[in-house]
């Protein structure tokens, strides 16, 4: 999720090679270490799977410097092979090996399943997108594939999913009801809720909420899904928790700034959202001219809440959000800042939780909030593609209760450019 992932083939593979020294391996038969696979579509320098999966491997500061964690690597699966892929070096220097088949991974040749946890990262590589321009990763394969040896073998473990479920609603839903039958410990998720938020702010639990009005920015597909779920998790904290939404619509074009003008977003709330992009602290104007498409994604929930999130590539940058507080009274606000440099000690965080899941056999925040997020992100690109229609979705009554709740995480490690290990 890096902004401006960086691809150097010959130097990354020359100057890997010092900190996979440094970076010390657990035995996976030391006390209180789990076993886990990894199955990914690629394996590259600063791709989704560097940084979640070699924090197992070269340490949280992703280069051997930093926090070990309990947890050891002992397969992997890659779907693809660039040009630039490291994971061969990293199987050669910390003696894992890559399996050609998903279900090797987690048996690891044997009949039986062999780990405590597996990890399924389906971002970045050679994929088509769909007609409404989501990339289309191979995430429902990889889960069946998985799920075939869990039923084959009668056992199951916690599978975490980077990122949204699936890129479209039936297979996100397919994922969820068969983790729910097989009984699978599933999480799923950006790491952007449990990010760094400046100022440290949430939503009170049981707040009576009608609108939250935030920006994202980036591709609306793979940056959007961050935005909305970041939404999501505020969102989730209301009073009732979630219901689910009822109808969506994407306007893009004139009709942003017609609903700024005719306020159709609450202007207060939009003023506080911008007002944490940095730049704009002084209440400074969008310069309309510098946002060549902007977009507004409209969701509107079962129990009457609106969520606005804006889209305005060349004026905003970044992940901000805004609501009123249990009085009605008092605008609460806040930027999610993620580490825009290397290590990216937000993936730390989204690793902890995932940490948590698999020693304790239960998800450290809910499976929902991640298929309600999917299922709103699938039907807002359709919506955009559709020129804004509004799209009633009663297939996205998704109801659940808030389990998690956002903790101010200590302070991010040092930063290095991206280019460096």
């Amino acid at each position: 999720m890096p902004r401006g992932f960086l691809d150097h083939p010959l130097a990354v593979a020359t100057s890997i090679i010092a900190p996979l020294l440094l970076a010390a391996s657990c035995s996976a038969q030391d006390a209180g270490v789990k076993r886990v696979a990894a199955v990914v579509t690629e394996y590259r320098h600063n791709s989704h799977a560097d940084v979640i999966v070699s924090r197992l491997l070269l340490t949280d500061m992703l280069d051997g410097t930093g926090r070990e964690r309990p947890l050891k690597l002992v397969s992997l699966f890659t779907d693809q092979r660039p040009a630039n892929d490291i994971s061969r070096l990293l199987a050669a220097s910390h003696r894992f090996p890559i399996k050609a088949k998903i279900a090797d991974a987690l048996t690891l040749g044997t009949e039986t399943l062999a780990v405590d946890g597996v990890l399924l990262v389906a971002e970045h590589g050679n994929y088509p997108a769909s007609a409404t321009g989501n990339h289309q990763y191979p995430k429902r394969r990889f889960w069946d594939e998985t799920a075939a040896v869990f039923r084959s073998t009668g056992k199951v473990v916690p599978v975490f999913i980077d990122k949204h479920i699936a890129d479209n609603w039936r297979d996100a839903k397919h994922i969820y009801e068969d983790a729910r039958e097989l009984k699978v410990p599933l999480m799923a998720g950006s790491s952007v809720p449990g990010t760094w938020r400046h100022p440290p702010a949430d939503v009170e639990r049981g707040a009576p909420l009608s609108e939250i009005v935030g920006f994202t920015y980036g591709s609306s597909d793979a940056y959007g899904f961050h935005g909305l779920e970041a939404m999501q998790a505020l969102a989730e904290q209301r009073r009732g928790g979630e219901t689910g939404v009822r109808a969506i619509q994407s306007l893009s074009g004139e009709a942003v700034w017609r609903a700024i003008e005719d306020r159709v977003v609450d202007p207060d709330l939009f003023r506080a959202a911008l007002g944490r992009v940095p730049g704009y602290e002084g209440g400074m104007e969008i310069d309309r001219e510098r946002v060549k498409d902007p977009k507004l994604f409209r969701v509107h929930y079962n129990d009457g809440m609106t969520m606005n999130l804006f889209e305005l590539n060349g004026a905003v940058g970044n992940w901000t959000a805004a609501w009123r507080d249990s009085t009605g009274k008092e605008i609460v606000s806040t930027q999610f800042w993620t580490q825009e440099a290397r290590p990216a000690g937000h993936f730390s965080l989204l690793l902890d939780g995932v940490q948590r899941m698999i020693f304790r056999g239960e998800p450290s925040w809910p499976v929902e909030r991640t298929l309600l997020t999917s299922g709103v992100l699938d039907a807002l690109l359709l919506s955009l593609s559709r020129g804004g229609e509004r799209i009633e979705t009663p297939e996205l009554k998704v109801e659940y209760q808030p389990t998690w709740r956002w903790q101010a995480p200590p302070p991010p490690p040092p930063g290095r450019p991206w280019a460096e290990q």
